[in-house]
């Protein structure tokens, strides 16, 4: 029951912001009369925004930017950390790996946001620059995931005795390294894709990429901060939505790698122990007398 409550949770969470996200602009037929900035109800189910606009058609217009930018931008950075710390584990020269790795270490060294106003500044604006910028800031840190994952991978026996038998790179490094990190790929997509969505929205939310009048959750969560104690829906509509989406892709990812695991031992059960089978000095299964040594003196 409480496996299926999880999954219902995490589906809801994810479904609704996916679903206003997707359907939305279609439900949208123009853009609507504007009435008076921060005004509750007046045939308004969410109220106004800031400048008179209908806050509920806003939301349904504001979601498939901050959606498809973060989607492509983690797609985008495992796409290229993937083989990059692939390449940069599987490496039998030091040097090969100092090269690939050493440059990633200059983009942790600055903050996720200074570096994110820097590109952004010195790019052009739009959809495709913010995308790039994301994957960019979240490259480094999927690149030493897979490194270190691939790392240990890479030092079994089984890779040796693949290259004893004159198995390929491909057939080493993709045929079996990179199938044996898929569930550690997998445990981080969640996490990262949070990464991508909560950097996507602060570039919204500075003005990034995106007009400061466009349709989008986190502008406004930013244009309407004035009116939070007038007309708080304004603001907490899009902001409840960006965080329901980041909490429930999470629970669904970690519910299925919690699926796939399979059910744990029984508690109590002894390692090793087959299910129904009688332990040695159990209560069925009483050692009888031992039998005497035969050829022994009467």
């Amino acid at each position: 029951m409480r496996r299926w409550l999880r999954w219902g949770i995490g589906g809801v969470l994810t479904g609704v912001p996916l679903l206003l996200a997707v359907a939305g602009p279609w439900l949208v037929s123009g853009p609507g009369a504007r009435s008076r900035a921060f005004v509750a109800g007046d045939g308004h189910p969410l109220g106004t925004d800031f400048v008179g606009r209908d806050v509920w058609q806003q939301v349904l217009l504001g979601g498939r930017t901050v959606l498809l930018v973060a989607m492509l931008a983690t797609v985008l950075a495992y796409l290229v950390a993937v083989p990059w710390g692939i390449a940069a584990a599987v490496s039998r020269h030091r040097w090969v790996d100092e090269l690939l790795m050493r440059p990633l270490d200059l983009v942790l060294a600055l903050p996720s946001l200074l570096l994110l106003v820097l590109l952004a500044t010195i790019a052009p604006s739009g959809s495709p620059t913010l995308v790039a910028i994301v994957a960019l800031l979240n490259l480094p840190g999927i690149t030493r995931i897979v490194r270190a994952a691939a790392l240990e991978v890479g030092s079994r026996p089984a890779v040796e005795a693949l290259r004893l038998q004159g198995e390929g790179w491909w057939r080493i490094t993709v045929g079996y390294v990179a199938r044996s990190i898929v569930r550690t790929l997998a445990a981080d997509l969640g996490t990262r894709f949070t990464g991508a969505l909560y950097l996507v929205a602060s570039a919204s939310f500075l003005g990034v990429g995106v007009p400061p009048d466009a349709s989008d959750w986190a502008v406004m969560v930013d244009r309407n901060r004035p009116g939070l104690f007038v007309q708080p829906w304004a603001v907490l509509a899009p902001a409840l939505l960006i965080v329901a989406l980041s909490v429930g892709v999470n629970l669904l990812f970690d519910r299925a790698l919690a699926t796939r695991s399979g059910p744990g031992p029984r508690p109590g059960a002894r390692p090793g122990a087959r299910s129904g089978a009688r332990t040695e000095t159990g209560s069925g299964n009483r050692p009888g007398p031992r039998p005497e040594p035969q050829g022994a003196a009467p």
